[in-house]
């Protein structure tokens, strides 16, 4: 019997750890920490993921919820506004439980006090009139997800017995993750198609899964099944995606320091960004793959290989 089709690549996720490929040391930290706590019958240990976005953080804590068979609950640190919404997370928790907290830096410096007195105290303290109640909380446990793990409170991050660092991927890694899925979904792909958008993802399943996502668009859009390597050369076009898997903006800032030494200011003005969303948001994959440095003023220019990318650019529309 065939596999069913499905049309989006969330469809089909990993819900096991042995199905999660990569991140390999993070696995192991994870597959001794419930070993034990199974063999003790215990909660999972509360624990800190930090990694770039799109490595999947927010996948392994949902198989460490299906794996340990607990509740699960998610939510982002920027939606915790004011106590209340600390205080109705921490209520909702079950013994075992998992309470996953994405974005966990986005937290406020109090309510990172609040939670981990929280933890140490296994209860909370409503203020209510003139006597405040104080009400005991489950024996659940945290997951702290971040990208930023410095803006988290030092206490905070003592709490967490597990920390769990998540690097980039490789091309290999990349090129089965996308298999795996494409056969889960039952989508037919050209292998080969695998091998390029594993090129042009930054190390990160999660863009890969877009532009297999995109891909799929393009194929279906034409009324065919199998997808090709045309199809993903569209879908690149489509997306103004080059060869090393930059985006328009990210071209255009190698283009205006192509001349030699430029400060941020100056390329974020002609960008049209504000300089901290240029240097958090499209800095950080230009640094990492070799194309820009900056000198000891702060100004960029490009590498040996940034400027052979930028004659690429030049000489082609991708």
């Amino acid at each position: 019997m065939n596999e069913p089709i499905h049309n989006d690549v969330s469809s089909a996720m990993p819900t096991s750890l042995n199905h999660l490929k990569g991140q390999s040391h993070v696995k192991q930290q994870i597959a001794v920490a419930l070993d034990s706590c199974q063999m003790d019958n215990l909660k999972f240990d509360h624990s800190l993921m930090v990694g770039g976005p799109g490595l999947g953080k927010t996948n392994f804590a949902k198989i460490i919820s299906c794996e340990m068979a607990s509740d699960y609950q998610e939510v982002l640190g920027q939606s915790i506004t004011s106590f209340s919404d600390l205080n109705a997370v921490l209520l909702k928790a079950t013994d075992k439980s998992i309470i996953f907290i994405d974005e966990a830096h986005e937290l406020k410096k109090e309510f990172q006090t609040s939670l981990y007195l929280a933890l140490d105290n296994r209860k909370i303290i409503v203020s209510g009139g003139n006597s405040p109640t104080t009400i005991p909380l489950a024996d659940f446990t945290l997951l702290l997800a971040s990208t930023d793990e410095h803006c988290l409170l030092p206490p905070l991050i003592s709490r967490m017995c597990l920390l769990l660092r998540f690097n980039y991927y490789s091309e290999d890694e990349l090129q089965i993750i996308l298999k795996q899925r494409s056969i889960a979904l039952g989508w037919d792909v050209d292998d080969f198609v695998f091998k390029i958008i594993s090129e042009r993802s930054r190390g990160t399943p999660r863009l890969a899964l877009r532009l297999l996502q995109a891909c799929r668009r393009v194929c279906r859009s034409l009324g065919e099944t199998n997808i090709t390597v045309e199809h993903l050369m569209k879908s690149c076009e489509l997306e103004q995606i080059d060869n090393k898997g930059l985006g328009i903006t990210e071209q255009q800032y190698l283009q205006i320091i192509a001349d030699g030494m430029t400060r941020l200011n100056v390329i974020a003005s002609k960008i049209g960004l504000p300089s901290q969303t240029v240097s958090k948001v499209i800095e950080p994959y230009l640094i990492r793959s070799g194309l820009i440095v900056k000198d000891d003023q702060g100004r960029r220019q490009l590498t040996e290989i940034g400027h052979l990318h930028v004659s690429y650019l030049c000489s082609t529309d991708v």
